[in-house]
Parts: structure tokens; sequence; C-alpha cells
């Protein structure tokens, strides 16, 4: 394994990154067939024809694509001691930890991804090299449930289908399922208890069947643990030792795999 990160590293240094001027098809329901995983560089541009991922915090990440655009999953008001502005910032309110009542008035776009005023979240963001689009899903609140009150989002860009589970409290429903489509790349929360317990969420995950799978919202290693353990057999489990990888449609895993990163806000 360390001789095929080793090898991955020399080809992504040989790769000049270029602007990507449109934003290819989605390949929602696509199947990739290439495998080749890329470990990201500094903060530039990631290469074209791919999407870098950077594990951020908790639940935030950063996605970059090749065109200069970005966006911040669960954005809670702090990327890091860098100063970024993302053009797309989501976010989720089941917890504080999800979201933040003053976002950076410098983005462009801030994506609510709960219901406000009865009427669900309803994203579908066209940037041209990027996409943002949401499946609302309930929430657990006060003993009883607060319907729409979470958005799991998913991102296009680069041929890539990109999606974030949020703080899920339940198993999508079939309807939620065709409308989350066909995730290249999926990010999960493992925690057990706050949003879902262990093999419910295994189960969602299996039925999604990502190429690639990012563990995130794990609180202690114990819970990664246990969430690794029970998916190693489905899934590759590959311990990255990065806090950031680029991806392309024609270099995801042949095989589903389980990426861990280690979170790292920018600096």
């Amino acid at each position: 394994m360390r001789q095929w990160l080793a090898a991955l590293i020399g080809a992504f240094c040989l790769a000049a990154p270029a602007a990507a001027e449109t934003r290819p098809p989605s390949h929602c329901h696509a199947i990739a067939e290439a495998a080749r995983i890329i470990p990201a560089a500094a903060r530039v541009p990631p290469a074209d024809g791919r999407v870098r991922i950077s594990y951020l915090h908790h639940a935030m990440f950063l996605i970059e694509t090749p065109d200069g655009l970005s966006a911040v999953t669960d954005y809670t008001g702090y990327l890091g001691s860098r100063d970024h502005v993302p053009d797309v910032a989501t976010m989720n309110n089941a917890h504080r930890t999800h979201w933040t009542d003053a976002p950076d008035p410098r983005i462009p776009h801030v994506l609510r991804g709960w219901a406000e005023g009865g009427q669900a979240a309803a994203h579908d963001l066209d940037l041209g090299g990027f996409r943002v689009r949401n499946v609302p899903t309930d929430v657990r609140s006060g003993g009883g449930v607060r319907p729409d009150g979470n958005s799991i989002f998913v991102f296009e860009a680069a041929g890539l289908c990109i999606g974030h589970l949020g703080h899920l409290h339940h198993e999508p429903d079939d309807a939620q399922y065709a409308a989350i489509g066909r995730l290249d790349v999926v990010m999960v929360p493992v925690d057990g208890g706050y949003t879902l317990d262990q093999p419910t969420m295994m189960r969602i995950v299996s039925r999604l069947r990502s190429s690639v799978v990012i563990p995130m919202h794990w609180f202690s290693g114990s819970a990664l643990a246990t969430f690794l353990a029970g998916m190693e057999g489905e899934f590759d489990v590959v311990e990255t030792g990065m806090s950031s990888i680029e991806l392309g449609l024609r270099d995801l895993p042949g095989r589903p795999s389980i990426l861990v990163l280690g979170p790292r806000l920018i600096d």
C-alpha cells in the first residue's frame, strides 16, 4: 500500500494544473472504471479533470475545482488561520457545530440546509464548473421529529458526483435515494449516536455503493475503528495519512474504498 501511494504521489507531481472552462456532464449514475487516487498539493487549483477534497474539522470539508471554485460543507464560520473565501458555504443546523448565524459576508452563496417558514430548503446552484444541490431529510428534535431539518448536499464538478450526508438522522427513503443519485464520493458521519447508529449508517453506505467513502463526525478513534471494522469486508480501507486528496472520474478505485483523512484547518 505504501509503494502504491508513493507511486501515485510521483504521478501527481508530473501532472501540470490546467483550468477547466466548463463543467463536464455529471456522472452521478455512472460507475467509474479506473483505479488511481491522487494526494493533494498546496493551495493551488487541482489538476484538470480532478477535484480536491480537504477534511478541515468535524463535518467540514473544502471542495476545490480545477477552475478555482470552492465550497465548504457544514460551515461553522472558521476555516483556519489562512484567509480563504469559498464561493459556496453549505450549512445544517441540527447542532451548532454544523452552521453559523454569522457567515463571512464575502461568501457569495450561503446555502442553509434546513426548512424555513415551513418550506424545505431547495437549492440547485449552477456556477458553470460547479453545481450544488440538496436533498432534504428530517432530524430528531425535542423528543420528536423536525421535518426537513437537514440536507444531504450533492456537489458536481469535473464529472464527479460528491455527496455530504450532513447530520443525517434517518435512512433515506426510496425517493430520497433516487434524488441523491449515484455518488462517486460520499462523506459519512460515523459517530454512531448523535447522527445514526452504525449498523444503519453501514447499510446506507452499502446501498449508496460509492467508489470512495470518507468518514467524518467520528469524535473518537474507537467510533471510527468500529465503522472501519464493520465495512472492511465490503470496502478496501486506506489510512491515507493525509488531510487532502485529489480525485478524478477516471482515477477512482476499481473496488469501493474507504479513505480515512485526518482533519486539518487551513493554514
